[in-house]
């Protein structure tokens, strides 16, 4: 069975879905702050809300079952209820700003009245570098995915799944969070591909279908030196075609994106096992430690030992 290249790769880097916050607002609302992490997203379970940030030329209007990723934005502004986009309620009246509690969105989400209330769910994405990079590269400063369209069947019903372990209370809802914030993220790459006309880079070639049996030979055989000739023929393709198209796709030539999924694969390992640098350079096909050391470092900014040095430190401090 030809492996799932999209699962590789979330394999190789290391993302975790955190949920930060959640509310439950009836009546005009308005919630600001800053951002003080790179990857942020904001669900709406229930009702409308408009969202404002730095990078935009007007608000998004979010809808039930839409999800906004903020790709390292310095501020927002959220805001819902009635007479949306006026600093004032009904009568009025000030909006009423809302700080949404951290680590225990539950305190805010209990007793929701969906037809009445506008109920929100946000959250971050942690990365490994190699993640960040990667999800930077692919994703726009403002992802708007919407909820309503047939790709997003799998979002919507990760948003309500998550909300209700959020709001009940139930035993094991911690556990049971973590994973669906997880497949939240997962659903949100999803959604973003089915909606979205993705940039040149490695989101895009994943769902290129004349690409993608090139691709999974790269990705399941690292070490060979692949020739284009070879690529080009599992791709059904010219040589030059082939290059010309995965150039256009990808944003870089073949080979050199198959150093750097050589390289994704050389942090995972780092991270994950013992084995030598040296052991690890012949595993991906370098001739040489120094050979391997020095692609790794162009790649990574710094040399393989330093870098698994640091990450154990990371580890250890977690």
């Amino acid at each position: 069975m030809e492996r799932d290249q999209l699962s590789q790769v979330f394999d190789l880097i290391e993302v975790r879905g955190v949920l930060s916050g959640g509310f439950a607002a009836r009546g005009p609302w308005v919630s600001r702050g800053e951002l003080g992490t790179t990857f942020k997203f904001f669900a709406l379970v229930s009702g409308r809300a408009r969202l404002t940030t730095d990078g935009l030329d007007a608000p998004i209007e979010l809808e039930p079952g839409d999800v906004a990723v903020l790709n390292n934005r310095s501020w927002l502004e959220l805001e819902g209820g009635t007479d949306t986009g006026t600093d004032t309620g009904t009568g009025g009246g000030p909006r009423r700003e809302i700080r949404p509690e951290e680590d225990a969105p539950s305190i805010d989400l209990a007793g929701v009245d969906f037809d009445t209330d506008d109920v929100l769910v946000g959250g971050r994405v942690d990365l490994d570098p190699a993640g960040r990079m990667l999800l930077a590269q692919a994703l726009p400063p403002v992802g708007h995915i919407r909820g309503s369209v047939r790709e997003a069947a799998g979002l919507r019903a990760t948003v309500h799944r998550l909300f209700d372990e959020v709001s009940g209370g139930r035993i094991g809802a911690e556990f049971a969070i973590r994973q669906h914030v997880q497949l939240l993220v997962l659903e949100m790459v999803r959604a973003y591909v089915g909606q979205a006309e993705l940039p040149p880079g490695w989101l895009r070639v994943l769902t290129d279908e004349r690409l993608r049996p090139a691709v999974g030979l790269m990705h399941a055989d690292p070490a060979r030196a692949w020739h284009l000739d070879e690529l080009a023929r599992a791709a059904a393709m010219s040589r030059t075609s082939f290059a010309e198209r995965f150039r256009a796709v990808a944003g870089v030539p073949p080979l050199t994106y198959l150093t750097r999924w050589r390289m994704l694969v050389a942090q995972q390992t780092l991270r994950d096992q013992d084995v030598s640098v040296g052991a690890l350079a012949s595993k991906l096909g370098y001739t040489s430690e120094s050979a391997f050391s020095t692609a790794f470092k162009r790649q990574v900014g710094q040399s393989p030992l330093r870098y698994r040095q640091g990450q154990r430190l990371r580890s250890g401090a977690a």
